[in-house]
């Protein structure tokens, strides 16, 4: 069995943020992750640009360059991969935490598989939930949901060029796939419940979307929600009655939420809300010990202002740590 002071489960932003601050108070954390470091940045679209500012991604103290106002998605992983190499971070990449096991004495046990099967036993003084949200899109319950022209993530769009296109969902991450798709000719339907535009949309790329729109480019259907997804077609449902869509594909860019089956197995409850308790102040889950950070923490933000508040999440777990006397300095 390894021996660990601090375990944080999850490379992304955060989980790195977390981990520096951690080494500012001579803790030397492992982190643990089922993917690569920064999977979910990884995951976004390929030409995606952030809405935050490079200063506002940054962790560490180390400096996001760019020569743009936003930095992109390839920017990001260039300067978390790099963050990580500089600061000598633990990292097992490739290694997914199965459970973990509080224990009598106040430490945890985690079993984790590695992607050759190898089974591995840690125990921990304390562990760092960072594992974000994005394994776990937030599903519709609606029959042909299962299947392979529907999808909750998108990357690029060239390969819809020519296809009729259901997107489900308002948000920005909706409105940027609906732009990219109609540039490379998709006609595009752009399904959603509300009955007005969402405010969160990014000010500067609204105006385009609804020029586009009125040209009939993009077809937007509020006060909608897509109830049957079928081989051809999609059955689009509104106070109106139901219409049946032609359709090749569906992206169904509907949010995600955090693994609730697995922080639940360990003792952390789940607000009615259906977010995980902790203390705002302290990061700690009601679990003593067992801290979260980033997306999983973000209630309700489940979007880029996850990195730039939870960045902090770190340093508020570093310093109740230290305060509590819970971990031996340097070791």
């Amino acid at each position: 069995m390894h021996t660990e002071q601090v375990i944080i489960i999850g490379a992304g932003p955060c989980g790195l943020a977390a981990a520096i601050e951690l080494q500012a108070i001579g803790v030397q954390p492992l982190i643990i992750e089922k993917r690569n470091v920064v999977h979910s940045i990884s995951q976004y679209p390929t030409y995606m640009h952030f809405f935050s500012t490079p200063e506002l991604l940054e962790i560490g103290g180390i400096p996001f360059t760019t020569a743009n106002e936003k930095p992109s998605r390839i920017e990001a992983l260039t300067y978390y991969r790099n963050v990580a190499l500089r600061q000598e971070v633990r990292i097992n990449a490739y290694e997914a935490v199965a459970a973990i096991h509080p224990q009598h004495d106040g430490t945890f046990i985690l079993e984790s598989q590695d992607r050759y099967g190898e089974r591995k036993e840690y125990q921990a003084k304390a562990v760092i939930v960072a594992t974000g949200y994005f394994d776990h899109p937030n599903e519709l319950g609606i029959p042909g949901e299962q299947s392979d022209k529907v999808t909750h993530f998108f990357r690029e769009a060239h390969p819809y060029t020519g296809m009729k296109v259901a997107i489900i969902g308002g948000s920005n991450s909706a409105i940027d796939a609906a732009l990219e798709l109609e540039r490379v000719g998709a006609k595009v339907t752009v399904v959603y419940r509300g009955a007005l535009y969402s405010t969160s949309i990014k000010p500067w790329v609204r105006p385009i979307f609804e020029s586009l729109v009125q040209k009939g480019r993009i077809q937007m259907r509020f006060s909608s929600r897509v109830v049957e997804i079928r081989p051809r077609s999609v059955i689009v449902e509104s106070a109106n009655g139901r219409d049946e869509l032609p359709n090749d594909f569906v992206l169904a860019l509907t949010g995600f939420h955090p693994d609730r089956a697995f922080l639940s197995s360990f003792g952390v409850t789940i607000e009615d809300e259906g977010y995980p308790t902790f203390n705002d102040e302290t990061m700690e889950s009601n679990v003593p010990g067992i801290y979260l950070a980033g997306v999983v923490a973000s209630r309700h933000e489940a979007n880029e202002i996850f990195i730039e508040s939870g960045r902090f999440h770190g340093r508020k777990i570093a310093a109740h740590l230290e305060k509590t006397g819970a971990l031996q300095r340097g070791q």
